[in-house]
C-alpha cells in the first residue's frame, strides 16, 4: 500500500508558486490535501481538519496508561516550482541491475550512474524513477506517503503502545512559507520530525543560517556616442558588484559546513539592474560576516559612483536549528537509535539547506529531520528507492515505541 499511496500522490500536481500571494500559493494543492483527508479518515485518524490555508493536521490517541510525550511528523504537499510536476508518469525500475536507466527513449534521456554514482548502491532494489519529463515529487510525497503508513501500520497493530501522536501536511515549504501558518499551540506536540530527508539514514539537526539580498543599481543611459564622463553602465555596476565577493564562497566551490554567495537572479539594463542574491552559512558568526561583506560593497560603490546608486535589502529568511534543538538533543538520539535498532546506519550531517523544521524549532517546536529515501530532488533525475522508504516506514514507527519506554 505504500508504494501505491506515493504513486496516487505524485501524480496530483502541487506546484507552488513563489510569486502568489495567497496561502496556499497554488488552488491545486488543495487537490492533493482533500485526498489526504479522506485517506486520514479511512486509517481511523481523529480531530483531522484542513484550514483555510491549507494545513492539515490529525491526530492518532495514546493507547498506553501513562504519561508519554506528545511528538508529531510533519511533511509538504507543494513540489518545486524549479521543474514542472505536471502529468508526472513515475514507473518503477524492478531489481536494478545497474548501469543507465533509460528514462525516456523519444527524448533519449538517461540516467547514469556516472553522473549519479549513489545508483551504485541500490543494485537489486525496486526504483521509482520519472518519465524524463518531470520532477518525480519524492520531495514530499514520499514523506507523507511514509507518516500515514507508519501510523496506520500503528492502528492495524493495536499491540504496539504509543503515546499521542500528532501529524501535520504543509502548504509551499519550497518556497519558503510551509512555517509562517502553522499553529504550533494548536499542533500540541513537544517535539516534531520533519520526514523531508534525502537518502536512506540521513538524520539532520543542523542546517543553514540563510538570508535573501535584493539589490536595486540605477544607471544613467546616454547615447554611446556622447558618453563619455555621463554614461553609468548599472550592469557593470552589477558585475562590480559580484567581483567584490569571494569566487571561492559560490555553490559549485563549496560542500558540508562551507557556507555560499548565490547570485539567483539578474535582469538589467543600462538605466536599470536588479540582482537577488542569497547567502548562507551555518556558522552564525560566518553569516553575519557575510552580510556585512555585500552591505560594505555596496557602501563602497555608492561612494563610487554617488550615494543611492545601489539600493540593498537583506531578508533573514531563516536560521539554524542546532541551537533550538541542541538543549534537547535527546530527540535526536531516540531516532538514531531507532534506526540503528532496524539496521539503518545513521548519517548525521548537516542539512545544506533549510526545511519546515528549522523554521518551526523558532517557533517553540524542535523539529529534527528525518530521511525519505529520495534523490536528485526538483528535476527529472529525481528517483526512490521502494526499500528505502519501507525503512524509512520502520523508523517512524520505531521512533513512536522508543517514546513509550
Amino acid at each position: 500500500m505504500l508504494v501505491e499511496r506515493f504513486l496516487k500522490y505524485v501524480k496530483i500536481d502541487t506546484q507552488s508558486n513563489g510569486s502568489s500571494e495567497t496561502c496556499p500559493s497554488t488552488e491545486k494543492q488543495l487537490d492533493l490535501a482533500n485526498v489526504i483527508i479522506e485517506d486520514l479518515k479511512e486509517i481511523g485518524m481523529q480531530d483531522i481538519s484542513l484550514d483555510e490555508n491549507g494545513y492539515i493536521m490529525a491526530t492518532l490517541p495514546s493507547n498506553i496508561d501513562k504519561e508519554v510525550d506528545t511528538i508529531g511528523f510533519i511533511a509538504h504537499m507543494d513540489t518545486a516550482p524549479d521543474y514542472s510536476g505536471k502529468d508526472v508518469k513515475p514507473r518503477i525500475v524492478e531489481g536494478y541491475e545497474g548501469g543507465d536507466i533509460l528514462l525516456n527513449k523519444e527524448k533519449n534521456i538517461v540516467m547514469s550512474p556516472k553522473d549519479f554514482p549513489e545508483l551504485n548502491n541500490y543494485v537489486g532494489q525496486d526504483l521509482i524513477v520519472t518519465d524524463g519529463m518531470t520532477l518525480l515529487g519524492a520531495d514530499n510525497k514520499a514523506g507523507i506517503a511514509e507518516i500515514l503508513e507508519a501510523v496506520k501500520h500503528l492502528v492495524d497493530n493495536p499491540e504496539i503502545k504509543h503515546g499521542e501522536i500528532k501529524i501535520g501536511f504543509t502548504p509551499d515549504e519550497e518556497i519558503g512559507r510551509g512555517a509562517n501558518l502553522f499553529d504550533v499551540e494548536k499542533f500540541g506536540a513537544k517535539c516534531a520530525y520533519t520526514i523531508d530527508g534525502g537518502e536512506i539514514g540521513e538524520l539532520e539537526y543542523e542546517n543553514f543560517n540563510a538570508a535573501t539580498v535584493n539589490l536595486k543599481i540605477t544607471g544613467r543611459n546616454i547615447h554611446p556616442g556622447t558618453a563619455k564622463n555621463k554614461m553609468i553602465n548599472s550592469m557593470l555596476i552589477g558585475m562590480e558588484v559580484n567581483g567584490m565577493l569571494p569566487v571561492d564562497e559560490r555553490p559549485e566551490h563549496t560542500e558540508k559546513y562551507e557556507g555560499f554567495f548565490l547570485l539567483h537572479d539578474m535582469k538589467g539594463s543600462i538605466e536599470n539592474t536588479s540582482m537577488i542574491y542569497i547567502i548562507r552559512d551555518h556558522s552564525a558568526e560566518k553569516f553575519a560576516q557575510k552580510k556585512q561583506l555585500i552591505n560594505d560593497a555596496v557602501e563602497y560603490l555608492n561612494k563610487k559612483y554617488g550615494q543611492g546608486t545601489v539600493e540593498i535589502e537583506v531578508t533573514d529568511s531563516y536560521f539554524n536549528m542546532k541551537e533550538k534543538v541542541e538543549p534537547v538533543i535527546e530527540i535526536v538520539d531516540i531516532v538514531k537509535k531507532s534506526m540503528e535498532e532496524v539496521g539503518v546506519t545513521p548519517i548525521i550531517k548537516p542539512i545544506r539547506g533549510g526545511t519546515d523544521g528549522a523554521r518551526l524549532s523558532y517557533m517553540g517546536l524542535p523539529c529534527p529531520n528525518i530521511f525519505t529515501g529520495g534523490h536528485n530532488f526538483h528535476g527529472k533525475f529525481e528517483y526512490i528507492p521502494v526499500q528505502s522508504m519501507k525503512k524509512s516506514v520502520e523508523v517512524i514507527v520505531k521512533v513512536i515505541e522508543n517514546y513509550t519506554k
